[in-house]
């Protein structure tokens, strides 16, 4: 089942000049007016919900760039309320790897869309790793991205009075970049992250309405726990809290992920758990997880069931990745492990 603006106008005729008038109007006035009021809802960034949890940290911080023993490589796939025409939709393509035994460099490329909105852009990573402490494995790892951003309004699908097609698309090129501090004590790690901490350019749009502040901050934070040195179950806890500075709004993700390990080889099931910081009992969304690691291949799906008044209209919201790990290579520093 597709849910559209059918769907909100069921007293109008399909075949009726009436409807086709007031349709044209309809999608004329709601484009009108996010050119006047600029586009709120666009963060010039891409949506962080569950993806960084299929072992694809690097997709949410720069400090995880060239940790492992690899080049790794992971493709990303979201599909947002299925069953909601023009949901949101985003893919990622990122790679990671590390130079020389304690730095690490980094890319992604992601493509989004909105409704008539679509971004995409790229994102450059470095990252250096510290040792604290060799005997007790304490590591710590700075990172930074530069972001390149492309925004703009797709125009195609909306026409004035006269027939006529808009003129302006508020195409915006953006650069900005992030920070980040990653510690790890053995197989507890806390990274720390600033994203977007450049101000926006509002030349293209009403000052009044959009804020020039895309800043917001978050924490990472987790442990991997298993019986002794040689189980094969493990058990990893972690949670996930971003605040945007625009606005003060905040969330967080409190996750619990089990591993089983076949000697290099792994499989996991999950779950996190989503929520407005002010709402801790009313979840956005609750997404059970799963995936493994075998040979030099990885996979990884999350289905998010989304528990507010969507569901009525949505089937929920897929997450898929697929990777590589290529070209395996040991470190001589154990902080790139």
């Amino acid at each position: 089942m597709t849910v559209n603006l059918l769907d909100i106008l069921p007293f109008i005729d399909n075949d009726s000049l009436t409807y086709n008038i007031m349709l044209k109007k309809l999608y004329t006035s709601i484009f009108i007016l996010s050119l006047t009021i600029g586009v709120k809802a666009q963060e010039l960034t891409i949506p962080q919900l569950s993806q960084y949890i299929a072992d694809n940290p690097f997709l949410m911080s720069p400090t995880y760039a060239g940790i492992g023993d690899h080049i790794k490589v992971r493709l990303n796939g979201l599909t947002q309320w299925v069953g909601i025409e023009d949901a949101p939709d985003t893919q990622t393509l990122a790679a990671d790897a590390r130079i020389g035994n304690r730095s690490g460099i980094g890319m992604l490329m992601y493509n989004d869309s909105n409704g008539e909105t679509k971004q995409r852009g790229a994102r450059v990573s470095f990252a250096h790793h510290l040792i604290l402490n060799r005997y007790d494995d304490i590591f710590l790892s700075f990172g930074i991205s530069y972001n390149f951003n492309q925004f703009r309004i797709d125009v195609e699908n909306f026409v004035d009075n006269n027939g006529q097609l808009p003129t302006d698309d508020k195409s915006t090129t953006n650069h900005n970049f992030d920070l980040g501090i990653l510690y790890r004590l053995n197989k507890f790690y806390i990274s720390a992250n600033a994203s977007n901490i450049l101000n926006k350019d509002l030349a293209q749009f009403n000052p009044v309405f959009e804020p020039n502040t895309l800043r917001n901050y978050y924490v990472y934070a987790g442990a991997s726990i298993s019986k002794n040195k040689n189980s094969k179950l493990e058990l990893e806890p972690s949670v996930f809290f971003q605040w945007f500075e625009s606005d003060g709004r905040s969330v967080t993700d409190v996750n619990a992920k089990f591993r089983f390990h076949d000697f290099e080889d792994y499989y996991y099931v999950g779950l996190t758990y989503r929520f407005l910081n002010d709402q801790v009992g009313k979840p956005l969304y609750i997404a059970p997880i799963a995936g493994l690691k075998k040979s030099d291949f990885y996979f990884g799906y999350s289905y998010q069931v989304i528990t507010n008044e969507i569901l009525g209209y949505s089937s929920g919201t897929h997450v898929l990745t697929v990777g590589l790990d290529l070209f395996q290579g040991i470190s001589n520093c154990r902080c790139m492990y």
